[in-house]
């Protein structure tokens, strides 16, 4: 009979060595997607008015996002992108120029953090592991997660595979509802209705966002 102890699949030690801490952005990096987007409307001569028909929010809301109030949901990014027809990376994280990324372990970039629809509570923090790529179709990124209690589903149009890293996730899609563990990972369409959190404290994923 076996009297060994089971062991985990992973090893834990390694991730926190991979991912380090996500500390609260500094600066006005966490500023630019508010700013990228109000210049790309204001370029292509629509009104918040009908950049709020174009996609459903309300105009006070995205007022708030141009103004830096709140930190949009990347879901809400991908919903501004294709409203403004832009490129989902081009708002999140800038226009790249080159035709490969390597990004080292202490260059990956803080991009932003996301609130809630007031703008006080924190949802997440992420940071972008290839910006520099010219023309890009998906997003890679790491992301910390916070506890996010009766949060609404997000949809909209694109594909996303998580995998996790560190803690417990809390996940849902459609009414299908799973605690994801580390080494554990999901891909589902966007157009499902889903929500990511961590389900006690934080927890850390791996996420690549494919927006059409």
């Amino acid at each position: 009979m076996d009297t060994k102890e089971d062991k985990p699949h992973i090893n834990v030690d390694y991730f926190e060595d991979l991912t380090g801490k996500i500390a609260t952005p500094e600066g006005d990096r966490v500023d630019e997607i508010g700013r990228r987007i109000r210049k790309l409307r204001e370029a292509k001569g629509l009104s918040l008015e009908e950049l709020s028909n174009l996609t459903g929010f309300e105009i006070d809301f995205l007022e708030k996002i141009e103004n830096q109030e709140v930190h949009p949901q990347l879901g809400t990014v991908i919903k501004l992108s294709k409203a403004l027809e832009s490129a989902f990376g081009r708002l999140v994280s800038g226009v790249g120029d080159r035709l490969y990324s390597v990004t080292r372990r202490k260059e990956q970039k803080i991009v932003s953090r996301s609130t809630g629809l007031a703008g006080k509570q924190k949802l997440y923090t992420y940071k972008s592991l290839a910006p520099e790529v010219k023309g890009r179709h998906m997003e890679a990124l790491m992301v910390q997660l916070e506890e996010n209690p009766g949060g609404e589903l997000s949809v909209h149009d694109g594909e996303e595979f998580i995998y996790v890293l560190e803690g417990t996730v809390a996940m849902q899609i459609g009414e299908d509802r799973f605690d994801l563990e580390p080494g554990d990972s999901v891909y589902y369409l966007s157009t499902t209705p889903h929500l990511i959190a961590a389900k006690q404290g934080r927890a850390t994923i791996m996420a690549v966002l494919y927006g059409q």
